[in-house]
């Protein structure tokens, strides 16, 4: 526990702390853990819309949560399971996403402006219309992933990795770092029109 209780460094907000529904978020991602495990008495964590920023969630297991349109503005999500979860509509702007594990997470019309997701796994994620603005995608894998439509622009994708992914209507004329990513053979970054 650290010398402040509840606020950890960076202004975290620690998940017993933050109650939901008049319950601590500690106990709905230990009852998540448990649906995760098929164990008795597991719940899956229903968290849409449901006010999570700050909230320090490094390496919790939120696989196959749903956390529609929730806010997770500046969290930490660093080396969290995410695989399946449904991010649609959420708010990770500013949020700590480095190693997180979004394999088939759906992440349609999420705002990851500014996030930090260097070396996440988005493999055969869902992230239509997804706002990647000045995002940090580091050694990130999007590999077979649906980015249709999402704004890349100032994202930084040094050695990410885009080789198995579908690029159609996705403009990464203005991302950073291009000539080490792993692209599709031929791939020419150029400007998509917008209608």
């Amino acid at each position: 526990m650290s010398l402040f209780g509840g606020w950890k460094g960076g202004g975290l907000r620690a998940p017993q702390k933050i109650r939901l529904n008049g319950k601590k978020l500690s106990d709905i991602l230990a009852a998540h853990a448990q649906f995760v495990r098929g164990a008795e008495g597991g719940v899956r964590a229903e968290l849409a819309t449901a006010d999570l920023s700050r909230a320090d969630l490094g390496k919790a297991n939120l696989a196959y949560a749903d956390l529609q349109a929730a806010n997770l503005e500046g969290a930490n999500l660093r080396e969290a399971k995410l695989a399946s979860a449904d991010l649609s509509k959420a708010n990770l702007a500013g949020a700590d996403l480095r190693k997180a594990d979004f394999t088939e997470a759906h992440l349609d019309a999420a705002n990851l402006t500014q996030a930090q997701a260097g070396g996440a796994e988005f493999f055969r994620a869902t992230m239509r219309q997804a706002n990647f603005r000045r995002a940090d995608f580091v050694a990130a894998n999007f590999r077979d992933a649906d980015i249709e439509g999402a704004n890349f622009e100032g994202a930084i994708l040094q050695t990410a990795i885009l080789r198995e992914t579908k690029l159609d209507n996705v403009d990464l004329s203005r991302a950073e770092g291009l000539d080490t990513a792993l692209l599709p053979r031929g791939y020419r970054a150029q400007a998509v029109g917008k209608t």
